[in-house]
Order: structure tokens, then sequence, then C-alpha cells
């Protein structure tokens, strides 16, 4: 089956060598979002809820990319630097999803790239 690129100035370039996501079939796998705004390239703020709403405004712009939209996210990972943060997840995550709610994992890591608190990313599945 092929694979296409899905790539958007609406988030962060890619800073490695990875794609924003690939569309396979009528899946789509994105790569992990950090609170980066679009145009600078730098963090949003220091906040975390601040952190947490771009990274949710990142992921929406690929999701719209690749011709989806949230509520058909069928898997949704969250990194976070410090797990007590996690309720401010659960609080901003519902500005944008409505039940039925994706599968989810909350993931405790030591540190994530360019210093970010929070990084998701996730599974999307478009209707055929």
């Amino acid at each position: 089956m092929a694979r296409e690129v899905i790539n958007t100035e609406n988030a962060p370039a890619a800073i490695g060598t990875y794609s924003q996501a690939v569309k396979v079939g009528t899946t789509v796998y994105l790569s992990g979002q950090i609170p980066l705004d679009p145009k600078t390239m730098e963090f949003v703020s220091n906040d975390v809820k601040d952190q947490i709403h771009q990274v949710f405004k990142n992921l929406n712009a690929v999701i719209e990319a690749a011709g989806g939209n949230f509520s058909q996210v069928a898997k949704l990972n969250i990194f976070l630097t410090d797990l007590s943060c996690f309720p401010i997840v659960n609080d901003v995550m519902s500005e944008y999803f409505n039940a039925p709610y994706p599968a989810r994992a909350a993931i405790g890591v030591k540190e994530l790239p360019k210093g970010a608190q929070v990084e998701m990313d996730c599974v999307l599945e478009l209707e055929g």
C-alpha cells in the first residue's frame, strides 16, 4: 500500500529525519508534536498549560492537513516530564475532544526535545 507524507506550514517543521505525518490507506500516523509556535519555532510559553494547548493546536494543524479532525483520533500518546501535570492535560483535552474519547496513554519521561514539558503523537482513522 502506498504511503503519503502529510505536511503543513501550520505546524512546526520537522527538525529531524521524520515527516509530520504519514498516511497509509485511511490511517494517519502523526509524529510527536512539542509546543513550538510554527512561525517562530520557539516555545509559546514556559507555562505547562500554554504548552499543552499549543501541542493540541499543532496536532490539529497536521490532522486538518490530512483531511481529518479530532473526532477521528483513535489513539493519543502523551509524554510529560512531570506526571503531576496530568490533571491539566485532562482539563485542556476536554476543550478539544468530545465523547467517545480516543484511547490514550500518559507516559512520564525524563526529558523531551528542546526542553519541552509535553509532547503528544496520535493515530487518526479517516473515513473510508
